[in-house]
């Protein structure tokens, strides 16, 4: 149903006449009508907001919102620090248990943690609102991955390790370079000792071991001979045989050496005979292990527990091999 009609009285004709709305005139109208109702909404929203200090539902809502998701960064707050003491506690056994095992190096701490400071990389998220609990768990996070690296790089390095534990256990010099008959016996041994041709106190970096002249000189574990050399003023004529995971022999005042520079070599073959070439009062061995570049106490690594018999088996194998 159409609404009212306006007329107009035309003086021409004498009558009154429709009156029909131009173009113009419905957009002036709707656009009064559009103002108007927008004053009214910003009026309302004015008295709403700033004199009854009310939250519109839009803004109760993004509030809402905001409160769920800060629950949820302090929840994943919570589980980066579980994470983290459990990673704390694999990287203490990794450094205590697992690395030892293979005769490897901890990691210092300093490898592990390095890279976190120095450098503002959290200052994108200083103008959030909680910028604090932000920057926080973006950090942690950044640290518990950095972390995690470094120790999923230590157990790759353990699991290779591992595969190559049998070749370990022939490497690692363990059996006593001369034979075990009872005129071979240890006469200096490791650590500081008064010298005997100075008489002053200087570090044994090896064992001694007595015997009889040419008395066959056996490889302490598989390796490859790295160095046949002679030294007048020092260890006379040496051997040094590289057994790989850090572990060097060196085999000194030899009369002679029965290997050359890179052969390789099994537990149990001969590398030279007992002598006494060099900077040495007497006939003997002078036997050293070294590991990572530094001497240790080959005293820590004889078996003895090998029987006289598989000593002799073990020998007896090397010439087989000849």
């Amino acid at each position: 149903m159409s609404g009212k009609k306006q007329y107009i009285f035309n003086e021409e004709t004498l009558s009154y006449e429709v009156v029909r709305p131009t173009v113009k005139g419905r957009l002036l109208r709707c656009c009064a009508v559009l103002g108007l109702g927008l004053i009214c909404f910003f009026a309302y929203f004015w008295l709403y907001s700033e004199v009854l200090l009310l939250k519109t539902p839009k803004t109760m809502i993004l509030e809402s919102r905001n409160q769920e998701l800060l629950s949820q960064i302090k929840g994943l707050n919570q589980k980066l620090d579980e994470k983290h003491r459990t990673l704390m506690e694999i990287e203490m056994r990794d450094n205590i248990v697992y690395r030892p095992i293979f005769g490897m190096e901890e990691i210092p701490s300093e490898v592990r943690d390095a890279g976190f400071g120095g450098i503002d990389r959290y200052s994108h998220l200083e103008h959030f609102e909680h910028s604090d609990i932000l920057i926080s768990s973006a950090m942690k996070l950044d640290i518990l991955s950095k972390k995690a690296a470094v120790q999923s790089r230590s157990f790759d390095e353990v699991a290779l390790l591992a595969k190559r534990a049998g070749d370990m256990a022939s490497c690692v010099p363990s059996i006593f370079p001369v034979s075990t008959h009872p005129r071979n016996r240890l006469g200096s041994r490791f650590g500081y000792r008064s010298d005997p041709f100075t008489k002053s106190i200087r570090m044994h970096k090896g064992v001694d071991i007595s015997g009889k002249t040419g008395e066959p000189i056996y490889a302490t574990g598989d390796g490859l001979v790295v160095e046949v050399c002679y030294n007048f003023f020092g260890y006379g004529n040496q051997v040094v045989v590289d057994h790989g995971f850090g572990y060097k022999t060196r085999y000194a005042h030899l009369k002679q050496a029965t290997v050359k520079p890179g052969q390789r070599v099994s537990r149990g073959d001969q590398v030279g005979k007992m002598g006494s070439t060099g900077r040495s009062k007497g006939v003997h061995l002078h036997y050293e292990v070294i590991y990572k570049g530094k001497a240790v106490n080959p005293c820590n690594y004889f078996d003895h527990e090998i029987s006289p018999e598989e000593y002799q088996s073990m020998i007896l194998a090397g010439k087989d091999r000849k």
